[in-house]
């Protein structure tokens, strides 16, 4: 084949490519960053309220502003997602090792299925995964849409002051991770 007669097809394909793009919803300036650079729009900002949640297993319901002076781990996750529960051990290590030094990890289970909007299916994968720290049940992802996210699994550390100060998106990054919430659990209140 020459060169002439491939472009008609590299130019159906680059046409094909536009139209798909084009059907997709539009991507902040934030969103794109974060999509390549793992960023996030919601660091340096104030953490959201935990919105609309349905409910809570293994705490009472939690307040963002009752967390202050506390580091907070908020790792959005559902249990058919096995990024998620590849990323849930470092997440229920993290939980056990720095709990009595003023961590406090919260999971924020957002279904990706609706089978996974039950309460009693989200307890028995709580209780088959041995997850013993705060789940938060946001079937309606009120809470995810308030964090902008976008992704399972997806990390948000909060800071003492309540701010949003370090994210992960997906797996890995782990090491990078536990070295941020040891220097955050250094910081003063």
């Amino acid at each position: 084949m020459t060169r002439r007669s491939l472009l008609p097809l590299a130019l159906a394909g680059t046409a094909a490519a536009a139209a798909v793009a084009l059907s997709l919803p539009p991507m902040s300036t934030d969103a794109v960053a974060a999509s390549l650079l793992g960023g996030s729009g919601m660091t340096g900002k104030a953490a959201p309220a935990f919105a609309g949640i349905n409910s809570w297993v293994n705490s009472p319901p939690l307040k963002m502003e009752e967390l202050r002076g506390k580091v907070v781990l908020v790792d959005f996750w559902t249990y058919t997602c096995i990024n998620c529960l590849n990323a849930l051990p470092y997440v229920k290590a993290w939980h056990e090792k720095y709990k009595d030094q003023g961590l406090v990890v919260v999971g924020v289970h957002s279904p990706e299925y609706e089978e996974e909007k039950s309460l009693a299916g989200l307890k028995d994968a709580i209780s088959r995964l041995g997850i013993t720290h705060p789940v938060a049940q946001d079937n309606d992802f009120k809470t995810w849409k308030s964090y902008s996210n976008r992704y399972w699994p997806a990390l948000y550390l909060v800071d003492k002051q309540g701010k949003v100060v370090y994210t992960h998106f997906g797996e890995g990054a782990y090491q990078q991770t536990e070295a941020q919430i040891q220097a955050l659990l250094k910081q003063p209140a």
